[in-house]
């Protein structure tokens, strides 16, 4: 259960982004969020500042990204505010958890109740971003802000 800034991953990493209630971490493709401890994920105080700063950077809505929650530490989220994330007109190309713990697993379960698409399960970071990548790509611009 090592962090992505731990990982030989880290060297892909276009652009890391550091919230009071965690990371996240932009790929060519891709997007990676490593959420704090203790943390109840919701949309207006934690996915609608991350979707707008991963739009804003890659120039690109999330139907062309796969978006993988890597879950290193214990948070939960709140599975309804997927209506809110849909409600604004996002959706995901993917989305993956990399879950430790058969918490997590049954987490996943309640999170796909609401989840338009099927959402993929993994035990190592390393076969979710396989996963991630084995997606036809979107460019990302790399602008250095």
């Amino acid at each position: 259960m090592q962090s992505i800034k731990q990982t030989n991953l880290y060297t892909e990493v276009l652009k890391e982004m550091n919230y009071k209630f965690g990371n996240v971490f932009i790929f060519d493709g891709f997007v990676v969020s490593e959420i704090n401890e203790g943390v109840s994920f919701s949309w207006e105080y934690h996915a609608q500042p991350i979707v707008k700063d991963v739009t804003d950077f890659t120039k690109c809505d999330g139907n062309d990204l796969v978006y993988i929650s890597h879950r290193i530490n214990s948070y939960s989220v709140v599975p309804t505010d997927w209506l809110k994330f849909f409600r604004n007109s996002f959706d995901l190309k993917g989305y993956g958890i990399v879950g430790y713990s058969s918490v997590s697993f049954v987490n996943t379960v309640i999170e796909n109740l609401f989840f338009k698409k099927k959402i993929r399960r993994f035990n190592s970071i390393d076969s979710a971003v396989d996963w991630a990548k084995s997606f036809e790509l979107v460019e990302v611009e790399n602008n250095n802000d």
